[in-house]
């Protein structure tokens, strides 16, 4: 028995010290020739992963159209189901209805086609657009494809759908979602939170497409909005995105937190259940910018906090701090015109119908408040009944003034009342604009511009517990060659590989250098680390993962590079 322990500690031991490095192969001429093959056809494929995004009409309230125009700046090449029909000159203006089912090719009111579609148009030199759709004041311009669907709810009309790669759909997105004044490094981590929004599964809202172009995704405007700093931005983090473990992270981000940011749980409920408050996320957990900032989850802290100005990285935005003032009778009728629609969401108890009359409000309770200060519940006390309120959004949509809602749920409430115990005045203290989860823009905007923080250090302040790293990847012989494209400004990167079904090895080509890595099968060695530093150069970097022919066709791996570890 002795002797069987002190075997498996030296086994143990050495599993733990060793450490998996490159074997240099020379390949048989048949297997080198398959790999060369899968390497051709990797680099065939786009250069990143292709995103649908719905284009929505000038005022993004519609995203089902029964006729458009499309123009290119360049020739355009139509397609009707995949298959080539027609060519159209540079800025000539192609016309397209639904009718009965079939789409109708115009130009000059003339047809020239009718086909059951889907239509494809495709600009090879140029940029697309739909005549008289502004974007910022300005004729919308597309990289990528056009691509008309038809709805599948609504026969008689048609989706338009711009069909793209990924990095090139984030230079529309980071410019219309920060400003680019906000420096570099806060438009890189920009960069990388709007790259996981992205890249992130969910469930769509139409079946056409992933996203759409409003702020119900993310703001994308496409090409004629880019900039040259923001476009530098997203080069130089081509492929990044922030794990946690091994699954991309939520990358919610906001406005302005306040000097505080609150937790996932406490600002957003369940999409499924309607469960509030909602379960947690640990890298989107409440941090104050200031670490001596004890938590502000009691109305006498927040409204010590709200109502004076500390240091903080917020502090340049105009919503760091602001003031809301209502008559007992404006609140009132604000409160009764927003109500009803408000019940409707679920969060407001007991529920509040149409004809309902609100009564006269006596008092404004908080109930319960998240460690950043925001209130999660609160009850409105009338001389009719008593209504309960959950959920930032739904308060800050209740409680609007002037027809506007609160810029976030942030809030202190000062309330004023007569010689006779009656409400008469109200007056809410506030700080951050938006829901206060993840990154504030401001925040970041402050730490570029101010004090110089790289990227990944404005990330890492922001979500708890992450790592930046190509997006991981399952490598099996199915899914047998895969091309990643990262950029690094060092050459640090590790390859990260969890070898669940222990395969034996498999092959990779860095930067035009091709390896054969060994792997380990010991029982504490389903992870594993291999430093592919001396490989990276500063800048942008390719990586092809392909299966090898001589392996088992029922095994696979996980792994992604990673560049930025993270903090203990």
């Amino acid at each position: 028995m002795k002797n069987f322990i002190k075997f498996l500690f030296i086994y143990i031991f050495i599993s733990t010290i060793a450490y998996a490095s490159f074997v240099p192969t020379v390949p048989e001429t048949t297997l080198q020739v398959a790999r060369e093959a899968e390497i051709k056809e990797a680099f065939s494929k786009p250069k990143s992963e292709i995103i649908r995004v719905g284009i929505g009409d000038i005022n993004f309230k519609n995203y089902d159209y029964s006729e458009v125009n499309i123009f290119g700046t360049a020739n355009i090449e139509i397609l009707n189901n995949n298959t080539p029909i027609l060519i159209a000159g540079s800025n000539e203006i192609i016309n397209i209805k639904l009718q009965s089912g079939m789409f109708i090719i115009s130009k000059n009111n003339q047809v020239l086609e009718q086909v059951n579609g889907p239509i494809k148009f495709i600009c090879k030199n140029g940029l697309l657009g739909v005549k008289d759709l502004k974007r910022a004041g300005s004729q919308a311009l597309y990289r990528g494809e056009f691509e008309l669907v038809k709805n599948n709810k609504r026969m008689s009309k048609f989706h338009v759908v711009n069909v793209l790669e990924v990095e090139e759909y984030l230079k529309g997105v980071v410019p219309n979602e920060m400003p680019v004044s906000f420096g570099l490094e806060a438009l890189k981590a920009q960069s990388v939170a709007a790259r996981n929004y992205v890249l992130s599964p969910r469930t769509k809202a139409y079946e056409a497409f992933d996203v759409v172009d409003s702020v119900a995704s993310q703001v994308y405007f496409g090409a004629n909005t880019e900039r040259p700093l923001s476009n530098k931005a997203v080069e130089e983090t081509e492929g990044i995105v922030a794990i946690y473990g091994w699954d991309l992270i939520l990358a919610q981000y906001c406005s302005t937190a306040g000097g505080y940011t609150e937790s996932f749980s406490n600002a957003f409920s369940d999409p499924n259940t309607k469960q509030f408050p909602s379960t947690t996320k640990p890298y989107l957990i409440a941090k104050p910018d200031m670490l001596s900032q004890k938590p502000i989850d009691t109305d006498e802290a927040a409204e010590e906090f709200y109502t004076s100005k500390p240091d903080s990285y917020d502090m340049k935005s105009p919503y760091f701090r602001w003031e809301r003032t209502w008559t007992k009778e404006e609140l009132e009728t604000e409160i009764q015109k927003n109500i009803t629609s408000q019940s409707a969401t679920g969060f407001i108890t007991p529920k509040f119908n149409t004809g309902d009359q609100l009564g006269n409000i006596q008092e404004l309770k908080v109930i319960k408040r998240g460690e950043s200060g925001k209130i999660i519940e609160m009850e409105i006390i009338t001389d009719l009944k008593n209504y309960k309120i959950n959920k930032e959004l739904v308060i800050r949509r209740l409680l609007t003034n002037k027809g506007k809602a609160l810029p976030s749920a942030n809030i202190a409430f000062k309330q004023e009342f007569d010689e006779n115990g009656n409400l008469i005045k109200i007056t809410a203290y506030g700080g951050g604009y938006g829901h206060g989860v993840g990154m504030s823009q401001y925040g970041a905007g402050f730490m570029s511009t101010e004090l110089k923080f790289s990227y990944d250090k404005i990330l890492k302040h922001y979500y708890s517990g992450i790592t930046l790293s190509t997006k991981p990847v399952v490598l099996s012989a199915q899914n047998n060659s895969i091309l990643q494209n990262f950029y690094t400004e060092n050459k640090n990167a590790e390859l990260i590989i969890d070898n669940k079904y222990k395969l034996n090895h498999f092959l990779v080509n860095i930067n035009g250098k091709e390896e054969k890595i060994e792997l380990q099968k010991g029982f504490f060695n389903r992870i594993e680390k291999i430093d592919i530093s001396k490989h990276i150069i500063q800048g942008k970097n390719t990586i092809i993962y392909y299966y090898p022919q001589d392996e088992d066709k029922n095994k696979g791996i996980r792994l992604f590079v990673e560049l930025v570890a993270r903090d203990e």
